[in-house]
């Protein structure tokens, strides 16, 4: 009977009440407010992971997961390769050579990197020299720019680019830079106008002959593994003292610390959105409280019992709590469907390294958003209820 008893006047100050309608109106913003609260944090964090991913995933093709780099006294050469390619035959090798260049097309110039590799091996490691590299036949001084770049000039397949190297050479009483003239055979599109713009790929043996390197000896060595983290320390362990290794994370460190710093400032700030909507659970429960005294007190001279006093007030403010939540991860979940399966948002694609809104909602931050309302909410209720619990019987029904 008792349990019925706290289930029916549950369910009775749920109700609409004609003499005191501003209980009921309280009561409604604070699942209003829960409900916008769990929504807005879900799509906010399906946001950022969205957005974190997909620079994670840009990076890592531009940036390589591993690199093998000499140090200040050692080299990068065939046999190297040929040691991990046995060590390690299940990861993906790609030596290289680099410089720094300006390119020229017409009268404009733009800085940048050039990068000889073998473009089989490049394609094993990057799969956007892949598809630039797919079903075209390179020569020696051939030359594979970015889209950026390629519009900025506006060339076609088989223009003729200019390259200066940083690279001087001496002549007479002065010394004069490498000139050297590329034909452009392909193109890229990294997703980032960046690299786009900055980033050239021709053979190795163009870029060993300009710059007078060796054929055996490299400037580094592009690793793909799907498990960079944990690889890079069985290469590391392989690897002799006058060479070292990086992941593509040691790069971009306080770009990806910026990203956790922003995202952990938006969960806070958006859960102040809940704590807000939560203070209108107490105020309605206390008004529910002062409103309800005088039956209170009569139900505990009949042999009610304080904790079932404190059950009724605490269910209503975990009813309005939970309902609330549930609103909130329903509204949220259907909003990132929507956003994630119907193009409504544009993103400008040279901004953004993807032009349609990336939505990736964590486990993690589901769980966390819906235990932190939910928390929010028991604190929110058991305060009311406390002092519905604590109600003097003699002194309200003598004045009652």
């Amino acid at each position: 009977m008792k349990k019925n008893l706290v289930k029916y006047l549950v369910g009775k100050f749920l109700r609409f009440d004609k003499e005191q309608p501003f209980i009921f109106i309280s009561a409604l913003l604070a699942f209003l407010g829960i409900t916008l609260g769990v929504m807005v944090l879900l799509i906010a964090m399906a946001l950022m992971n969205g957005f974190d991913n997909e620079f994670k995933k840009k990076l890592t093709i531009m940036n390589y997961p591993l690199t093998v780099l000499p140090r200040f006294y050692g080299a990068v050469n065939q046999d190297l390769l040929i040691d991990l390619e046995t060590k390690f035959p299940y990861l993906k090798f790609s030596p290289y050579v680099q410089s720094a260049v300006i390119s020229k097309g017409g009268t404009q110039l733009e800085g940048g990197y050039i990068f000889g590799v073998n473009f089989e091996d490049e394609a094993g490691v990057n799969e956007v020299m892949r598809q630039a590299i797919e079903g075209k036949q390179f020569k020696k001084f051939d030359v594979i720019i970015g889209k950026t770049l390629k519009e900025e000039f506006m060339l076609t397949h088989h223009d003729k680019l200019i390259y200066i190297f940083t690279n001087v050479e001496p002549g007479g009483l002065s010394v004069t830079p490498k000139i050297k003239r590329f034909r452009v055979q392909s193109s890229f599109d990294s997703g980032l106008s960046a690299y786009d713009k900055a980033y050239h790929y021709t053979s190795l043996q163009a870029l060993q002959t300009i710059l007078h390197i060796p054929s055996d000896v490299y400037d580094g060595i592009h690793i793909y593994t799907k498990n960079p983290r944990e690889d890079i320390v069985k290469i590391q362990e392989q690897l002799p003292r006058s060479v070292g290794i990086k992941g593509w994370w040691q790069d971009n460190v306080n770009f990806f610390a910026a990203l956790e710093m922003e995202k952990s400032s938006l969960f806070i700030v958006l859960m102040l959105i809940i704590l807000i909507a939560a203070i209108n659970i107490i105020s309605s429960l206390l008004m529910t409280v002062m409103n309800r005294r005088a039956e209170i007190a009569l139900l505990l001279s009949l042999g009610a019992t304080t904790m079932e006093i404190k059950k009724i007030f605490l269910y209503l403010g975990i009813i309005i709590g939970l309902a609330g939540i549930a609103a909130g991860v329903f509204l949220g979940l259907s909003g990132i469907w929507a956003l994630s399966t119907f193009d409504i948002i544009n993103l400008p694609k040279d901004v953004y390294p993807t032009s349609t809104l990336p939505l990736d909602l964590d486990l993690l931050d589901f769980v966390m958003i819906v235990c932190g309302a939910f928390f929010i909410v028991i604190l929110s209720a058991y305060y009311p209820a406390k002092k519905a619990s604590e109600v003097d019987i003699l002194t309200v029904l003598r004045n009652e």
